[in-house]
């Protein structure tokens, strides 16, 4: 089983940059899709033999995630938790036979951290899902996280130490959510890679130059890791500020 999980940073203008050409080259089982930024009335767009599952911010133009699967799911939830955690089309989760799939787009910590407080109750109440959910079926989390966990995730590590997606506090939260029972698929695979990254600012030529941020993830409970085969991060995939992230299950 292929999976791909790609922050599009506006799906109708990554459309315009090769999206299709992209999935039709993959061929991938389900792509989930993070930040679309539009209504599903503004979907304009088919991808033959894909059900298209879209959770949409109620504020047009913002935030937004998608599923894109060959196999329709048992079950659809979208959100979790209280309300505050709502409304913003944040979190998929669809129920396959034996596992759960959370899409998840984390909300940013912003300059100046004015919304770190709230990111860290994000955090504890995703995790409380996420376990609920593993209690059922093993959990395959991905999307982007906004955070990079440790130091060889970004280039800059010493310079970016209090700024948002690299503060102390939300790196604690990236360990405790894998010392709960979740592994970082990258990492299994490549535990001491350097130079990986998903994301670039637009700004100082930063993909050019790769100076870069790895905040995008698959991460599947520890039961899972039997059944991996392959984790890839698409670092020439343009069409967006950040690059896809491949999973491959047996």
């Amino acid at each position: 089983m292929k999976l791909i999980s790609w922050n599009v940073n506006g799906l109708r203008a990554c459309l315009k940059k090769g999206f299709l050409e992209f999935c039709e080259g993959q061929a991938a089982d389900v792509y989930c899709l993070q930040e679309t930024k539009l209504q599903p009335e503004q979907v304009d767009f088919v991808l033959p033999g894909y059900q298209m599952i879209f959770h949409s911010a109620e504020k047009k133009g913002y935030s937004g995630t998608a599923i894109l699967t060959r196999e329709a799911p048992l079950s659809v939830r979208f959100d979790f938790g209280d309300d505050l955690h709502r409304h913003v089309g944040r979190v998929i989760t669809a129920e396959y036979g034996d596992f759960f799939l959370v899409c998840c787009y984390t909300p940013n910590s912003q300059d100046g951290l004015k919304r770190l407080s709230y990111r860290l109750r994000w955090e504890e109440d995703f995790l409380a899902y996420l376990q609920e959910l593993d209690r059922t079926k093993p959990v395959i989390l991905c999307g982007d996280l906004n955070v990079a966990h440790r130091e060889i995730d970004l280039k800059n590590p010493s310079t970016n130490r209090k700024n948002p997606g690299f503060t102390d506090q939300e790196r604690e939260r990236m360990t405790a959510l894998l010392a709960a029972g979740f592994t970082d698929t990258f990492r299994h695979f490549y535990p001491d890679k350097t130079g990986a990254y998903s994301w670039w600012s637009y700004r100082f030529n930063a993909r050019k130059n790769n100076a870069g941020w790895r905040i995008d993830y698959f991460i599947v409970s520890n039961r899972l890791t039997a059944r991996l085969k392959g984790a890839e991060i698409l670092s020439e995939v343009e069409g967006s500020d950040h690059c896809p992230v491949l999973l491959e299950l047996e």
